[in-house]
């Protein structure tokens, strides 16, 4: 899929996959890293990448500012290659899209540098979600993986981790909107196989967006009839301890980009998962005598709350505040 240019998205018909694709028995994978400042969680993954049952093909590298790349770190990776680009350069979905363009594989898994594959079945349990069908024979276009707390994780945290990614598999498609409403279209770039003829077909990610280019591209996915599966047996070690004012800038940004797609996010509402978490998160804490955490809690919520309201009604912001809120002010300055 080298070259790939991105093209209009098609909201219809169903492109029919590669009869070639489909009946290989070894679908050939590609990893994609988008990488900045890599620390030794970064030479894990490639470790345990190494180890995988299931081969990987190419390790394709998109780190962010050559100085941050140590070139003598990595010697033993034989099928890894870098790009490298400047910080200006960088985009959630453009990035991505780049680092796709130089791979030519059956499967795209992108992962992020600080999500550590669990154990050695990690890739050939992804590949294996993409070959399943929803109820009615809808296509998988996108599976991803489960996201374990890391040993120092906070008790919030790890239980939030068990709420976003379960311990049950799921294929979703556009019938599962009733029910799971924003869910639907939940879907992870720190650890998501894409099949790379139907990414291709779509155009891959929104080539421009400050956050969520996973979601956007699973809801239109989704929206044209494709599924997109949560593989709980494909696991990463990936969490954060995060501040408030990190949680704030965060929800933030996520609340841009809601704002900015309202094809996507219009009509399916996100804040009543939210004060689902919050509720369930407060049960858990006093069902488990962790009483002391209940302040944290409510300071953690209100501040992911004013975030996402204030990332909701961003055009509004004189732009030194929209810069003070956002995670990301480089995507604002080259805007």
């Amino acid at each position: 899929m080298r070259d790939m240019e991105i093209e209009t998205e098609i909201y219809g018909e169903i492109a029919a996959p590669s009869e070639e694709r489909t009946a290989r028995a070894q679908l050939i994978v590609d990893v994609i890293i988008p990488v900045y400042r890599p620390d030794k969680r970064f030479a894990r993954i490639l470790t345990m990448l190494g180890r995988q049952t299931y081969p990987v093909s190419r390790i394709i590298i998109m780190n962010t500012e050559s100085r941050y790349w140590n070139e003598s770190g990595y010697e033993g990776i034989r099928n890894m290659e870098i790009h490298h680009l400047t910080k200006e350069e960088y985009d959630h979905g453009g990035t991505r899209n780049r680092g796709a363009g130089y791979s030519d594989a059956d499967v795209l898994l992108f992962m992020t540098d600080d999500a550590v594959p669990q154990d050695t079945r990690l890739v050939e349990r992804l590949v294996a979600a993409l070959r399943q069908k929803g109820p009615k024979g809808e296509i998988v276009a996108a599976a991803y993986a489960r996201q374990m707390p890391d040993k120092n994780c906070r008790a919030i945290e790890r239980y939030t981790r068990s709420f976003n990614y379960p311990d049950k598999s799921k294929v979703k498609t556009k019938d599962d909107l009733p029910q799971l409403g924003i869910k639907t279209y939940f879907a992870s770039n720190v650890c998501c196989a894409y099949r790379s003829d139907i990414f291709e077909s779509r155009g891959g990610f929104i080539s421009r967006t400050i956050f969520n280019e996973d979601m956007i591209y699973a809801a239109g996915a989704i929206q044209a009839g494709y599924a997109v599966a949560y593989a709980a047996d494909a696991k990463v070690i990936h969490s954060h301890n995060l501040t408030c004012m990190q949680q704030f800038r965060r929800n933030f940004d996520l609340a841009v980009s809601q704002a900015d797609h309202p094809e996507v996010f219009a009509g399916v509402p996100s804040e009543g998962e939210g004060i689902r978490l919050v509720k369930q998160t407060a049960g858990w804490l006093l069902r488990t005598g962790r009483i002391w955490l209940l302040p944290y809690l409510a300071a953690s919520s209100a501040s992911k709350l004013v975030g996402y309201r204030l990332g909701k009604i961003y055009r509004l912001l004189p732009r030194k505040l929209v810069l003070w809120c956002t995670s990301n002010p480089d995507y604002w300055n080259a805007g």
